[in-house]
């Protein structure tokens, strides 16, 4: 199936070379899943550094602080790509639903 490109002369078809060069171009991008991971990554380094704070030597942790950084630092590890939505997922005020990013 032709693909075309818009110009002021209307819908023009890519040459092959074009196509080539389109193809090409497009397997240097990241996929789907890993621009989720790094978007994921982000919200959990994020998450983290809101915490980091508790951590400090003049500090002592509760269990379920030292839970939740260890559930946030394993993200990527306990969660495969099936599950990156459901990460992702936030609510009607923007809030991130999923239970792991839940503060203790």
């Amino acid at each position: 199936m032709a693909r075309y490109r818009i110009t002021l002369d209307g819908q023009v078809p890519y040459t092959a070379e074009q196509e080539t060069a389109l193809d090409d171009y497009k397997k240097t991008l990241p996929s789907e899943d890993a621009q989720k991971i790094k978007g994921i990554r982000h919200i959990r380094d994020r998450f983290l550094q809101e915490t980091d704070h508790y951590a400090l030597s003049d500090n002592t942790l509760t269990d379920a602080m030292k839970t939740y950084r260890k559930n946030l630092r394993d993200v990527p590890a306990n969660y495969d790509s099936s599950k990156y939505d459901e990460l992702l997922a936030r609510d009607s005020d923007n809030n991130l639903t999923h239970n792991v990013w839940k503060k203790p």
